[in-house]
């Protein structure tokens, strides 16, 4: 019944595309407005969603969530055009008369699977790219965040019609359903191994994929840095969705020399940020459901926090913690910890913590805090990473202007701004040819004057 109902969605989907309608650059600024029209309206109903199932608070909200989207439609709107139109290129003497030009083209039936961590802005800000470039689409909210799910639906439900944008709620059964389907582009956010998943399933109708995944992502300090704002921003960065944050700083490499008083700037900053008592402060957020919760306790088993570790169950919080792992093998260094968990280790040279980055899998962010231009070039050349701060966390996201993605494990294709655009369009390459003159050197028979010629162009 599921994969019957959602074949005739995306059936009614390509009907749509078919009809031409979305190839409209007017049309798609105007549904762009409208989209952005429905979230100012609706923006109360949204922010309590996201309270219902992460407690975030309402200026976190805006922030992380429905400001970026807001901000990504306006930076849209404004430059659509101008990417929509086709752009001229150079023609190659040997191809004399004739005129080459790029034109961007939509897939047709978009998917984008959305993650429960940031529920809203992770769902819509894909969208706003598969709506920029001109195609249908079928978004996928986490069934995690049901009030979320149920917010982003009628939202949507709202200013689009099925046909051009629906939501598809549900758990597992849907998830399956909908990518047995053949979509003509997928964008996926969320863990390494569902991405495997639905890299496989695509692979089977050769759809084009985006994946965004996650990593554990280093924050690097050495003893040039600033330590009292490195403190401030590793803990802003670290506490914000309680961690629950793909490209939060999952541990930190700290020269050794500077480690303990890092550790004691840290400790000050998550009690000038949440106060004595974390666990009580009312817009610090919670893990998202038990599953999640009892797994980041299993990852402080055996270990010694050096500050926090307390939990409560019954609201799902996990206090901030500082801890130094037992060792670098230890659990917590295993996986992407996606909670407010930090641990801290060591180094002596700025060598080995480069060789303890690129030892392990690519990640989709890193953080350095340093005052040495020497060592940003040491850390941007040497490794691998999809994006990043230099002396600052997160915030490298919340712009249109630049392209957001990872690179290996950590993901792959990019978007926010134009990159959204570009990875939601086909780029087609046109070359019109001129009937007048009809060089004849391309022509059998081949001769060996017409092989002196054709030298002559290319090579």
């Amino acid at each position: 019944m599921v994969s019957a109902s959602i074949h005739e969605l995306v059936t009614s989907q390509r009907t749509f595309f078919a009809s031409g309608v979305t190839l409209d650059v007017h049309w798609r600024v105007a549904a762009l407005e409208s989209l952005r029209q429905a979230i100012l309206r609706q923006e109360n109903k949204i922010c309590a969603a996201l309270e219902k199932d992460l407690n975030k608070c309402a200026l976190e909200s805006y922030m992380t969530e429905i400001g970026m989207v807001l901000e990504e439609i306006r930076y849209v709107q404004k430059h659509l055009r101008q990417w929509s139109r086709e752009k001229r290129v150079p023609t190659p003497l040997s191809q004399f008369p004739a005129r080459s030009f790029i034109s961007p083209q939509p897939y047709g039936v978009a998917l984008v699977m959305s993650p429960w961590n940031y529920p809203f802005q992770l769902a819509i800000e894909p969208l706003i790219g598969a709506i920029a470039a001109g195609n249908c689409a079928v978004v996928k909210p986490s069934a995690y965040a049901p009030a979320s799910s149920q917010a982003i639906a009628d939202l949507i439900n709202s200013c689009f019609q099925p046909e051009f944008v629906a939501v598809v709620q549900g758990g597992r059964e849907e998830n399956a359903a909908l990518l047995d389907e053949k979509f003509d582009f997928i964008f996926f956010t969320g863990g390494v191994e569902v991405g495997k998943l639905v890299m496989e399933k695509a692979s089977r109708n050769l759809t084009p994929v985006c994946l965004e995944l996650g990593g554990k992502s280093p924050c690097i300090v050495d003893e040039t840095a600033d330590l009292p704002l490195a403190a401030r921003r590793i803990i802003f960065g670290k506490i914000l969705n309680a961690g629950q944050t793909c490209v939060a700083p999952d541990y930190l490499l700290v020269q050794e020399g500077v480690k303990d008083r890092l550790v004691a700037l840290l400790r000050k900053e998550i009690h000038r940020s949440l106060g004595p008592r974390p666990l009580e402060c009312p817009d610090y957020g919670k893990i998202v459901n038990e599953k999640h919760f009892r797994r980041l306790l299993s990852l402080l088993e055996g270990e010694t926090p050096l500050e926090g570790g307390e939990a409560d169950p019954a609201t799902l919080r996990i206090a901030p913690t500082i801890l130094e792992p037992a060792s670098p093998q230890s659990p917590v260094m295993a996986e992407e910890i996606f909670g407010p968990i930090l641990p801290v280790l060591t180094f002596r040279q700025l060598e080995e913590a480069v060789d303890f980055i690129n030892a392990r899998p690519r990640p989709l962010a890193l953080y350095l805090f340093t005052g040495s231009r020497q060592t940003e070039r040491l850390f941007l050349d040497r490794c691998s990473f999809g994006g990043g701060c230099i002396n600052d966390t997160v915030v490298h996201l919340a712009t249109s202007h630049m392209p957001f993605g990872g690179v290996g494990n950590s993901g792959m294709g990019s978007y926010h701004g134009k990159a959204s655009f570009e990875t939601f369009s086909h780029h087609r390459s046109i070359l019109k040819k001129y009937p007048w003159p009809d060089l004849p050197i391309r022509y059998r028979p081949y001769t060996a004057r017409n092989a002196r010629r054709l030298r002559r162009f290319l090579g």
